[in-house]
């Protein structure tokens, strides 16, 4: 029997985060069974499971799919020893949301929804809480790494700790999301000037 390729085992297994993540999309965490995402993505029972042992891990893989896409921006953003300014970065973030999250080519829905979804199921759910605490460490730690570099150049106090720099700028690009799923008329493009009045850069420009 010819042995699977892993190129083949990685299409399946996005072909069912994706079917996941229209229903998580469209309907919600709790309306959604294992059952129905088998029915969405056309595949047998055991197909399914063969990737993903529960829903659980259908959620935190979903969730994971935005956050690479977030990993790569900074990547990109902090190669070669750069240092961005956090006005900058978080433009860069918020556009990326926007233009990509939001629109999301992998999985074809606005993963911000189920972002939001996977804030409030953390509340309840112990599984989900580890994780997401793992992926929205990892993703103030990236904003740290600006804050630190942009210490390091000279345009922060001394003083200054990173640290706290990257949690106030995760919570801004957290704030945006909420915001535009909440409030018809939240503007990415006025979201990101409100960024730039609110930290301007050393000499005020």
């Amino acid at each position: 029997m010819p042995r699977v390729s892993e190129q083949y085992r990685a299409g399946r297994r996005a072909e069912i985060v994706a079917g996941a993540a229209r229903l998580f999309a469209a309907n919600g965490f709790h309306a959604t069974s294992m059952a129905d995402i088998i029915s969405e993505c056309g595949l047998s029972a055991g197909a399914v499971y063969r990737y993903f042992s529960s829903k659980e891990e259908l959620i935190a893989a979903v969730a994971e799919t935005a956050l690479n896409t977030a990993d790569e921006v900074f990547q990109a953003m902090l190669a070669d020893g750069a240092a961005p300014s956090p006005q900058d970065a978080l433009a860069a973030i918020i556009t990326t949301i926007t233009e990509q999250i939001a629109r999301d080519p992998v999985t074809g829905v606005d993963l911000t929804r189920v972002g939001v979804q996977v804030w409030a199921e953390a509340l309840r759910n112990p599984v989900l809480a580890v994780r997401a605490n793992e992926v929205y460490l990892r993703l103030r730690g990236h904003f740290a790494e600006v804050a630190r570099r942009w210490q390091a150049a000279g345009n922060l106090p001394a003083e200054a700790v990173p640290e706290q720099v990257g949690a106030a700028m995760l919570s801004l690009v957290q704030g945006f999301v909420l915001q535009s799923l909440l409030i018809d008329d939240t503007d990415p493009g006025d979201y990101i000037a409100g960024v730039r009045w609110l930290l301007p850069r050393p000499g005020g420009e």
